[in-house]
């Protein structure tokens, strides 16, 4: 018997888990605890995507919360030890970029445990954001690393990689929208807000997120942010699902003026209380624009075919860019303006995804994990 433990934390790992832990099934051979760190552990951002993405229960929920990077990275890693103890698996599988990546592949490599990291090899190059840091460690200590584009093959190769433990295999997250969007389709959350036309269709309308620290914790980059989504919002509506960490500064910088009322004639910036996976997937897939500092929104938007914009001066997910979907615009309000104009007045959707973007990055992912794991189970 092979034992796997896998650990999520946060929003976007659920995600990109949900596959692999669908793929895992077909195997009885294969033992597999999932253990959710409890980084985000606010219903609206964990528990509705568990029941979203078909997800079981957590085997192990270690309950860590909120705190600084520090705080929370160390609490993490104090809960999982005994787990890790305890439950011996062979090889531990984290993914994505967030705190509790990092965490889980420190424990469970200086336990002497094999990790394999899913979205390895991204790169901003920018160290002030904290997930590159995460990233670029936990590819250090990795002994698989999994990668969903080019570049993260070029950037591991440059950091002295060896090649027999890079593996391109696809996106997860992409398996995962493929699997949901019929459902996503069947949504409401469209005609209660407004969108859907008699007969077929649904009125023009532009999304907007925005979680990055550099973007939310800023009152004069949020407010530019807003200003420029507040012109074009006079043209037609977005909708903005607000993170907790953003509505708390939005409100405390006085920025929620920029919101529409109920005189907005249906435009206007139209704030949203955090959705579920099913319905922000219906929203993004008819969207005529999506504005945001996410990278995975950027996948996703790619692998709908929709026009993005990212608030960020890089990205470390280029293939987005290279397929044309994605455009890096930054901060500047003029910039933002100009290109979303375009895009508004010209609307085209994107045909094109990356190579391995097919929905089976979870197959391949799992042959490799088992390939990898067996002679050394039988040895």
């Amino acid at each position: 018997m092979t034992r796997l433990l896998s650990v999520v934390g946060a929003r976007p790992n659920f995600m990109k888990i949900a596959p692999l832990v669908e793929e895992l099934k077909k195997f009885p051979d294969v033992e597999h605890c999932l253990v959710h760190s409890g980084q985000h552990y606010d219903e609206l951002l964990s528990g509705n995507f568990f029941a979203d993405l078909g997800l079981p229960t957590p085997d192990i929920n270690l309950q860590v919360g909120s705190g600084s990077h520090a705080v929370q990275t160390a609490e993490i890693m104090k809960r999982l030890e005994p787990v890790l103890l305890d439950y011996e698996p062979q090889m531990v599988v984290v993914v994505g970029d967030v705190n509790s990546t990092i965490a889980a592949a420190l424990t469970a490599v200086k336990l002497g445990i094999d990790v394999a990291h899913v979205e390895a090899g991204l790169r901003s190059f920018d160290l002030t954001m904290p997930e590159e840091i995460n990233r670029k460690l936990t590819d250090a200590i990795s002994s698989l690393l999994f990668v969903t584009e080019q570049s993260g093959i070029d950037n591991l190769k440059h950091e002295g990689v060896p090649a027999e433990r890079i593996f391109l295999v696809g996106n997860v997250m992409i398996d995962c929208l493929l699997r949901h969007r019929e459902a996503a389709a069947q949504s409401a959350i469209l005609g209660r807000l407004g969108m859907c036309l008699n007969g077929s269709g649904y009125r023009p309308y532009g999304v907007l997120t925005l979680h990055r620290p550099s973007n939310v914790d800023d009152p004069k980059t949020l407010e530019s942010i807003l200003h420029a989504a507040n012109v074009l919002a006079m043209k037609i509506p977005f909708f903005f699902p607000i993170h907790p960490r953003t509505r708390k500064n939005l409100e405390s910088f006085g920025l929620t003026r920029y919101f529409a009322g109920p005189e907005s004639g249906g435009v206007g910036i139209v704030p949203l209380d955090p959705l579920g996976y099913l319905e922000f997937l219906s929203l993004n897939d008819q969207a005529r624009i999506v504005l945001t500092d996410s990278g995975g929104v950027q996948e996703e938007t790619t692998a709908l075919g929709v026009p993005c914009l990212t608030l960020r001066e890089s990205t470390e997910r280029p293939v987005t860019v290279e397929h044309g979907s994605n455009q890096v615009v930054g901060v500047n309000p003029d910039r933002i303006l100009a290109a979303a104009q375009s895009i508004i007045e010209n609307p085209l959707r994107a045909s094109r995804r990356p190579p391995l973007w097919d929905g089976h990055a979870a197959t391949r992912i799992v042959a490799i994990l088992r390939g990898y794991l067996q002679p050394r189970c039988s040895a």
